[in-house]
């Protein structure tokens, strides 16, 4: 199973997701590092494990729905520039087909369901970057975000796509296996199954061996790096077993 290290960007800095609520993310406190600088969390975390991906959220552009002053997707280029050998996805609130996110070298899009209001928007979007994208599966606390029919059935789904539970971001109260399962029961009605990743609440390394005898492909995680509750020795146990 692969771990994916997540950064949250707002106004130039990295900040600190919880329960997704957006407007109150405060800068980043970790024990990896004491700076709120992007390019410095991307060399901490690549210092802590040598991670091949790392997960994006451009908090400012997916609250903005892209707002040409409002969002980081240059620091981002930068970032995939100056740390090649890591993939880099991002999650910037793509929700039209011309979006410069969707066709950037070294950057695999994210494509949110929240930010999709109809599954004819979405297939436009998908066309747009030949299906390279990864999906992410958007949930708040008690409801699906996005158009209905994402959630229905894995026939939209690409090679990758994500459970991302917001309510769960940073509340290190462990994982949203129900909506997990609910994933895994429409995934296994696709010829060629998608890869599933877990995102939310994931605290320790026992909350990811649950996932990964769930047949979990990746998580990605957050919290739980910068608090040091998952160590070098953790993230290498379970990429290696």
């Amino acid at each position: 199973m692969q771990i994916i290290p997540v950064i949250d960007l707002k106004n130039g800095l990295v900040v600190h997701a919880k329960r997704g609520d957006r407007k109150n993310y405060q800068p980043i406190q970790s024990a990896l590092t004491s700076s709120t600088s992007p390019a410095n969390m991307v060399e901490a975390l690549l210092e802590l494990y040598p991670f091949a991906c790392i997960y994006i959220a451009d908090i400012d552009a997916i609250q903005g729905q892209f707002e040409s002053h409002a969002n980081h997707f240059e620091l981002v280029e930068q970032l995939s520039q100056q740390f090649n050998k890591t993939q880099f996805w991002l999650d910037c609130g793509i929700n039209q087909m011309n979006h410069r996110a969707l066709h950037a070298n070294h950057i695999r899009p994210v494509i949110g369901s929240e930010s999709m209001d109809s599954l004819i928007n979405y297939k436009a979007v998908s066309y747009a970057c030949a299906s390279r994208h990864v999906l992410s599966l958007d949930f708040d606390f008690t409801h699906q975000l996005g158009t209905n029919e994402l959630f229905e059935t894995a026939r939209y789904w690409p090679d990758d796509t994500i459970c991302m539970s917001l309510s769960y971001v940073g509340n290190e109260k462990g994982v949203d296996l129900a909506r997990l399962n609910t994933a895994i029961a429409l995934n296994k009605q696709r010829k060629i199954p998608s890869r599933l990743y877990a995102a939310g609440g994931v605290r320790h390394l026992k909350d990811c061996l649950l996932l990964k005898s769930m047949r979990i492909t990746g998580v990605l995680i957050a919290t739980a790096l910068h608090n040091r509750t998952i160590t070098f020795e953790d993230i290498q146990r379970i990429h290696l077993e």
